[in-house]
């Protein structure tokens, strides 16, 4: 009897294992391709950036800022992985993306689609007292061996208006529960404020999503998240983020301050977390 109870015990782990989602999220500002970055250029440190993707092993993840041939380069270089997501200028392939990168083997996209951050979401547009047309892009995604569906919005929130990112945090929510709701989310981007302040707060607080930094109990955070290309940057501000909703859970969470002689390869260090849900 005791053997056949620990026969029973041992195969209901394994089926819980199986169910089990446990994978790589990161969200990163990969800084627009910008000719007065002298020293930083593009073309010379995008290899280092791709490799460190590479290296971490992200499996899904939002970028910021990219342009459609900096999107190119990233996917060239990246086997087996894809994106989707549309220049915030148009709607097609002008200005920076918030695109989402995604491991093919592991996912599939079932829909997909972009909002602006404005009251008038369907149309490239700036909203309330932003400075700039901002977008978030989200697809519905499936794991392709257990048919777990889950939300992932990625977007990037005005550097200038106050209210625009307030709104815009709310929009969010709002739309997600419009899309699907309860189904399981993910929420990267760059947020451009930090833990302390209160548009932070109406995402982390709101009771539909918690940063992956507090469900953490392995947190490696030596920085904070933007570094202006400086290897020496100190402080523990962080301005970009990962939430998620339940069931997700956190196992480990870090800013990576990887660099190559000397160098950064974005002014923003890439926030991961690796997380899991049943």
């Amino acid at each position: 009897m005791k053997g056949f109870l620990s026969t029973l015990l041992l195969l209901f782990v394994c089926v819980a294992f199986s169910f089990a989602q446990q994978f790589i999220v990161a969200t990163y500002n990969i800084r627009y391709d910008a000719s007065g970055d002298v020293g930083n250029l593009w073309k010379d440190r995008y290899p280092h950036l791709v490799q460190l993707i590479r290296f971490h092993g992200f499996d899904i993840f939002g970028t910021q800022e990219g342009l459609k041939h900096q999107l190119e380069d990233i996917q060239k270089n990246l086997p087996g992985y894809t994106y989707i997501g549309v220049g915030r200028d148009d709607g097609k392939d002008k200005g920076e993306h918030a695109a989402i990168f995604y491991n093919t083997d592991k996912f599939e996209v079932i829909k997909q689609g972009n909002f602006w951050l404005a009251e008038n979401t369907e149309t490239p547009n700036k909203g309330w007292d932003a400075a700039l047309p901002r977008i978030c892009t989200w697809g519905l995604f499936k794991d392709k061996q257990t048919g777990f569906e889950f939300f992932f919005f990625n977007t990037h929130f005005d550097h200038i208006g106050v209210e625009a990112r307030k709104e815009s945090a709310k929009l969010i929510v709002r739309k997600a529960h419009e899309l699907g709701n309860g189904i399981p989310m993910i929420i990267t981007g760059d947020f451009n404020v930090d833990q302390r302040n209160e548009s932070y707060r109406v995402l982390n607080d709101g009771g539909e999503v918690t940063d992956a930094y507090e469900l953490s109990p392995l947190k490696y955070a030596p920085n904070s998240t933007y570094n202006g290309f400086k290897v020496g940057t100190t402080g523990d501000s962080r301005i970009d983020h990962i939430f998620l909703s339940k069931p997700f859970t956190v196992v480990r969470y870090g800013i990576l301050t990887d660099s190559y002689q000397g160098k950064t390869p974005s002014d923003h260090f890439p926030v991961m977390a690796e997380v899991r849900a049943f």
